[in-house]
């Protein structure tokens, strides 16, 4: 009876091996059967990672070059609003020059305030300030605004006349307008 209990359990071994090995293969299979919706489900969160990643950095670029814009244009209307404020100013030395080259005995006196003038003047221009050479140029709202209308003949019909108060551009832009007399 050994011989045929050692035979019987050899079987019983054999079938129970044979039973194990079928749910572990099973097993494996539905391991396989997960890994690629598994490495799929991956790429597509990497994907999306990525993408978040690629607009996040975007949004801080466009952040970045905005702010700059933005403090140059910051610093652009700072400097304007001085400039405006200065305006009047420019007006006066160039009344004051004016005057004294008429009166002045002394030329020092003169030609100091001069000095003064194109030192501003310079320092002006330097942030983009450039006056308008208007005289005897075609009327443009652009550029004019018209205080008056005069009978000034065929050949100054619609030009600049006179100007009573010089205008300025800063940067290309008007900053002030020029006041003239229209000729009719």
């Amino acid at each position: 009876m050994t011989k045929n209990m050692a035979h019987k359990k050899d079987e019983k071994n054999k079938k129970e091996e044979a039973t194990a090995v079928k749910p572990e293969s099973k097993a494996d299979k539905r391991k396989t059967a997960k890994k690629p919706s598994a490495t799929k489900k991956l790429k597509e969160e990497l994907e999306e990672i990525q993408d978040k990643y690629v607009r996040l950095y975007s949004e801080f670029d466009n952040y970045r070059k905005r702010t700059i814009k933005e403090r140059l244009e910051l610093q652009k209307s700072a400097a304007q609003d001085l400039i405006v404020d200065l305006l009047p100013v420019l007006d006066d030395f160039e009344r004051a020059m004016q005057v004294l080259k008429e009166h002045a005995s002394e030329n020092d006196v003169v030609s100091g305030v001069e000095l003064i003038y194109n030192k501003l003047f310079s320092t002006l221009s330097q942030k983009g300030l450039e006056p308008m050479n208007s005289m005897g140029t075609d009327f443009n709202t652009d550029f004019h605004e018209a205080i008056t209308n005069i009978d000034a003949g065929k050949k100054m019909k619609g030009k600049v006349v006179d100007v009573i108060q010089k205008g300025y551009l800063l940067n290309g832009k008007v900053l002030r307008f020029a006041k003239v007399v229209v000729g009719s």
